[in-house]
């Protein structure tokens, strides 16, 4: 407390008793006891009252010593329990955990990860995938703005996610305590295997093998590729202390139709620690038939290379560019992209009225619109000369699919001829058009289905921007071409729509994220939000059987089935207020990916402690760790001066006390008859 508030109480009493010697004693001719209770009455009104307006503030000083953060992060994946290290982490852990001289200098924090990272001080080791990134990124957005250490219990192997080396802030020392055997032991590993998940009847398809070898003596593997108790290939590999690596690609007939599980081994006469890592399985579904596209253009512009290369990406889609005096037959085709139609166009159009191949048009700014409009009866276009540049609007009620949103609303715009399309028939709009952020009413991306024929309309040019900036937004073309092939698949399909759509993957690996969508569809194929769906999956081997509830989405139903071990599974999903049930069957194939690594990744954590400046330490070096953890002066606690003002009183109890003080003063004078 100041000295002038100090002085201004000291005047604050001075005043009060001034104030009730005028009102009770000055020419008083009697001093009753009367008179003195409301002369403190009144004393205490009147001080009370100035008290609340000299607000008088108390202030403490105290001094908070905040320490260095250091973060412990223990591996909890599988892995560290494969290398038979899960003990020597948790004695680790302990051993820094309840180090005094740590304790008292820092502020230990204890985390955990695998493939997710989470502050835990407890680890069972069971994690499935591990991602070494999650440390980086997690323990620099908790410590902003801080100068600390990082030790991090780990085997170094990583899963999942992106390289972990440069993720580290390099001010940052980060300590490696690498945990497993580091001796390094003989091992042939199946390190990795491409092949497409879909491959066509009577057809060949490749199978890329990349074989790794761990050792020094010189030796000759045997790699095979089997299906149940066939051999389909088998050839001999030589490994030595230079050659470590191996490339083999396999060309496998699709034979047979269906789902094809296939196991991909290498061996050798040496004994391993570790041969799980020796076989990897993959399936591929052979299916008989291709969906044949053709792109009828009689110009050229980006536009048409662009939906090739994303309607490629599907192994079952194959697509033909032709020009529109070109096309022979409609028959050969499944689907037709008919880019901006002219007149030129007409034998197309013609043609495939008695064909009924289902339709893509794209317009642009040179489609003939008045042509277009004498061909088709969807629509009617009123367009003038001018140019104009269309953004997209997602519509999240979109139902004849499932797609999500990639973005629509801040890719570039497209451009075509500007005026009025107006919709004749029922008509399912995906995206509607903008122009600068004002909505136009019309379509820019719509569907129509009339009499199981399905026509789709991309109203502008210029889509390829689309592809190029969904690379550089996500570094990948995935969403986009995701789009465009789910596009092409509802043209290739001639199927009457169904009130219950299911979408699910026929293979799974184990550890992957297994989601199955659903959709239902009321009496006017309206996307049904109220719908209950359920989901019943069984094990073929075991018979156990789970149920599962489907939670809703924005346009669909999503049920996560994470945890089931590998083997054949059937399923059902219900809608339980109409009972309309889709079964279907999928297989989970037997791969852990935990359990590939025999040592740890020494070199990779070396790189980590060099590019932070710190050092990797073995488990029988952690006395020395300690002690350097201590005796480094970069990490010294801050004492922290915090200032705390109080009032000195209440205002709300001193209000009350003034209020009740006058208000007995008054009762009392009453009383008495002195008012």
């Amino acid at each position: 407390m100041t000295t002038t508030t100090l002085l201004l109480l000291l005047l604050s009493v001075i005043v009060a008793c001034g104030v009730v010697f005028f009102q009770y004693f000055y020419k008083a001719k009697n001093q009753s006891n009367v008179t003195w209770l409301l002369a403190f009455l009144r004393f205490i009104a009147v001080f009370g009252l100035l008290v609340l307006l000299i607000n008088p503030i108390l202030s403490r000083k105290t001094f908070e010593t905040i320490k260095t953060p250091l973060p412990i992060v223990v591996d909890n994946s599988s892995s560290i329990a494969d290398l038979k290290a899960s003990e020597t982490a948790l004695s680790l852990y302990k051993t820094l955990t309840s180090n005094s001289a740590l304790r008292e200098k820092f502020d230990i924090q204890s985390y955990r990860f695998d493939a997710d990272f989470q502050a835990s001080d407890a680890f069972d080791f069971k994690g499935k995938q591990t991602n070494v990134e999650e440390v980086a990124k997690n323990g620099n957005s908790i410590n902003k703005n801080a100068t600390f250490p990082t030790v991090v219990i780990t085997d170094g192997n990583q899963t999942t996610g992106n390289d972990y080396v440069y993720r580290f802030q390099a001010n940052n020392k980060v300590y490696p305590l690498v945990v497993g055997d580091t001796t390094t032991f003989m091992d042939l590993k199946v390190s990795q295997l491409n092949v497409n998940k879909y491959a066509f009847h009577k057809n060949k398809f490749p199978v890329e093998v990349f074989l790794n070898y761990s050792g020094t003596k010189p030796i000759t593997a045997s790699f095979k590729i089997a299906q149940g108790n066939s051999i389909l290939n088998t050839q001999s590999v030589s490994f030595s202390a230079t050659k470590k690596s191996a490339v083999i690609s396999v060309l496998l007939p699709a034979d047979r139709v269906g789902l094809q599980i296939f196991k991909a081994s290498v061996t050798s006469n040496q004994t391993e620690k570790n041969s799980y890592n020796n076989t990897k399985n993959f399936a591929v579904e052979v299916i008989d038939q291709k969906t044949n596209v053709a792109i009828v253009s009689a110009m050229n512009h980006p536009d048409i290379g662009a939906l090739k290369r994303a309607i490629e990406t599907n192994a079952q889609r194959k697509v033909t560019i032709v020009k529109p005096n070109e096309i022979k037959s409609l028959a050969d085709y499944n689907v037709l992209i008919l880019y901006q139609p002219t007149a030129d166009f007409k034998s197309v159009f013609e043609n495939n009225k008695i064909s009924g191949v289902n339709t893509f048009i794209i317009t642009g700014t040179n489609t003939d619109y008045g042509f277009l409009n004498q061909q088709q009866a969807q629509f009617v276009f009123k367009m003038s000369g001018q140019k104009e540049d269309y953004t997209a609007d997602f519509n999240s009620q979109f139902n004849l699919f499932a797609l999500d949103n990639l973005g629509f609303e801040t890719l570039p715009p497209l451009q075509n001829a500007f005026g009025t399309i107006t919709a004749n028939a029922n008509v399912s709009v995906l995206l509607s058009s903008k122009i600068r952020n004002i909505a136009t009413d019309a379509p820019l991306l719509a569907f129509t289905e009339n009499q199981g024929k399905r026509t789709a309309f991309l109203f502008g040019e210029n889509s390829w921007k689309w592809r190029l900036q969904s690379h550089v937004d996500t570094k990948s073309y995935e969403k986009y071409d995701l789009f465009v092939d789910k596009t092409i698949q509802f043209l290739a399909s001639t199927d009457t729509k169904k009130s219950l759509v299911v979408n699910h993957e026929s293979f799974y690996n184990s550890g992957d994220a297994i989601v199955i969508t659903a959709q239902f569809f009321n009496k006017n194929y309206e996307f049904d939000e109220k719908a209950r769906l359920t989901l019943s999956v069984t094990n073929k081997k075991t018979k156990l059987n789970k149920k599962y509830d489907f939670l809703k989405t924005n346009n669909s139903f999503k049920v996560n089935l994470d945890g089931l071990s590998a083997g054949q599974y059937t399923f059902s999903v219900k809608e339980l207020n109409t009972n309309t049930v889709y079964n279907g069957y999928f297989e989970i194939l037997d791969f852990d990916i935990e359990k590939q690594f025999v040592n740890p990744d020494f070199k990779k954590l070396q790189q980590v402690a060099s590019q932070t400046q710190g050092q990797v330490y073995l488990p029988n070096q952690i006395s020395t760790l300690i002690e350097k953890l201590i005796a480094d002066d970069h990490y010294k606690a801050v004492e922290k001066a915090i200032v705390k003002k109080t009032p000195l009183v209440d205002w709300i109890w001193l209000l009350i006390l003034i209020v009740a003080a006058l208000t007995a003063e008054w009762f009392i004078r009453k009383y008495h008859g002195l008012l």
